[in-house]
């Protein structure tokens, strides 16, 4: 396995810096808290984690919202600190990627300043107009708070172009000048060691009339060019892609041909899998396939060279842009029904409460990311089923501090206060829901999640194989093989609230050992069973 690329076998996981460990005592998580806890995650088995946004910002899209790209924001250390947590995250065996936003910069960016008061060289390095009324067919992202893609500047008395928040202003890309300045900051980082980047918003960095601005030739065309540089100097890194984008369109981030698979990708070399991830949650609500299923039948194949990552949470809204509107609002109705709960067009929910903290549904619903195609990843705290804030603005809610143990603040600062409090309910409370109290119960949920990645890196099948359906099982079943040099898994899923009787040839039960004889097997309801074949 040597000649495979590091990421396709990897167990992600994803930091919220400002929130995982405070180092300092000022309530606001940093680098050296991270530092501290590299250890954690090399027990829970993680190979890689994502950090968001460490840069510079005034924090208007938490961090999105970059006044400089070749620095560290204050609150969280310095760029010696970040150099240390490369370091000793390679020291460990974990790989550190961190957020790469192309598309736009905060409007404190003195980049910006110097262009609305048209200062060479910066004076085209963003989108302005003398009117709004240009680029009609691009939607609007952020509906809850924005009302156009276009906002008016004072000092240079025009309209400036942005796809997210008003203070988010979307850098021109028909500027050779942003071209290559944004390779520069690629490159600063990955001279400091970084594995590799996150790459934040790509389908929107071009912008064309009578087009959408959404995942043009000419966006495709850039990020090209971006593989090619990251390839020729630092050939291990990966990038991988956040497009929420039909699946055609989504394909098309991989490279290659998309009519021939076997064509090796040349674009970006992991995306995430947003259409599975609704569906995930379709499933296991009806207590049948059929979603899961239909969904990856109409995913088109990749290269060869390329991986899905899949995940279930993040530190972004549940997004419901990749369903039709029905199911949108069946969703809505079934994980969502309280106003707050909701947000554009997703769910500010973390997983625990989504699935009404029943450890069989989240076990459940992890084993399925690790079990399909693509490479898993962890949002922080779902290991132990940390619960969420819906009366904090914004996703707020689903960003609250890591929960470490009992004592105040969850062990996550020493500060009398904090900006963002921790969960304090008696449901997911700190006191009842940390790391300590779940390492110390062989039977938590930490332990299951760890035991899972463990039994994920023994069966190669399972990262690298390919998938074929087992069709003849009951509806609430979702069991399909696995199969890679010669190694063959079937993995059975019961998705609904009742046992399940399904037929097993002869194999191993991968998460016990036990040797299985062929015959019929009550699978419990939200249970899994990974099978590797031996008949």
């Amino acid at each position: 396995m040597s000649s495979i690329p590091w990421w396709k076998t990897a167990v992600f996981y994803q930091i919220y810096p400002r929130s995982f460990q405070d180092s300092n005592g000022d309530g606001i998580g940093d680098i050296p808290g991270i530092i501290a806890r590299l250890d954690y995650l090399r027990d829970l088995g993680v190979d890689a984690f994502w950090i968001s946004p460490h840069y510079p910002s005034p924090r208007v899209d938490d961090g999105y919202d970059i006044a400089d790209f070749y620095n560290v924001h204050p609150d969280y250390g310095t760029l010696e600190d970040f150099q240390r947590l490369v370091d000793e995250a390679h020291a460990r065996g974990i790989r550190v990627l961190a957020d790469l936003v192309l598309n736009h910069t905060s409007d404190q960016h003195p980049w910006f300043q110097a262009s609305r008061r048209r200062q060479d060289p910066y004076t085209d390095w963003y989108v302005w107009s003398d009117t709004n009324d240009r680029y009609r067919n691009a939607r609007i992202i952020f509906l809850d708070t924005e009302s156009s893609n276009w906002a008016w500047d004072d000092v240079r008395k025009q309209y400036y172009w942005h796809r997210f928040y008003t203070q988010q202003p979307d850098l021109n890309y028909d500027n050779p000048q942003v071209q290559e300045e944004m390779l520069n900051v690629v490159r600063f980082w990955l001279d400091l060691g970084l594995d590799g980047y996150r790459m934040d918003a790509v389908p929107y960095l071009f912008e064309r009339e009578g087009t959408n601005c959404e995942s043009l030739p000419e966006t495709h065309a850039y990020l090209k060019r971006v593989r090619r540089e990251v390839e020729a100097t630092y050939p291990d890194a990966v990038l991988l892609c956040e497009a929420n984008q039909p699946l055609d369109d989504l394909r098309a981030y991989f490279g290659g041909d998309p009519a021939d698979p076997s064509v090796p990708g040349d674009e970006l070399h992991m995306g995430f899998h947003f259409a599975l991830m609704p569906r995930l949650f379709m499933a296991i609500k009806r207590g049948e396939r059929t979603p899961i299923v239909d969904i990856l039948r109409r995913t088109p194949p990749i290269p060869a060279n390329c991986q899905w990552c899949t995940f279930l949470r993040n530190h972004d809204e549940l997004t419901l842009e990749m369903v039709t509107p029905e199911e949108r609002a069946w969703m809505w109705d079934q994980y969502a029904p309280e106003p707050r709960m909701r947000l554009n067009l997703g769910i500010r929910r973390r997983l625990a409460p989504l699935l009404d903290n029943d450890h069989r549904t989240i076990e459940l619903m992890h084993a399925l990311i690790f079990a399909l195609p693509g490479s898993p990843i962890i949002y922080y705290g779902d290991e132990i089923g940390m619960g969420d804030n819906i009366w904090l603005p914004d996703r707020n809610g689903v960003r609250t501090p890591m929960q470490w143990d009992d004592s105040p603040n969850a062990g996550f600062s020493t500060a009398a206060t904090l900006p963002t409090p921790v969960i304090d309910d008696p449901i997911y409370g700190y006191r009842r829901v940390n790391v300590a109290a779940q390492q110390a119960d062989p039977d938590s949920l930490w332990h299951r999640l760890r035991r899972m990645i463990r039994i994920y890196k023994a069966l190669p099948a399972l990262a690298l194989g390919d998938l074929a359906f087992l069709e003849d099982q009951p509806p609430a079943v979702l069991a399909f093989r696995r199969h890679w040099e010669g190694d063959t898994i079937l993995a059975y899923h019961n998705l609904s609230d009742r046992p399940q009787t399904i037929f097993l040839p002869p194999g191993q039960d991968a998460m016990s050992g036990q040797t299985l004889s062929a015959g019929d097997y009550r699978l419990p309801p939200y249970a899994y069973l990974w099978l590797r074949a031996t008949g």
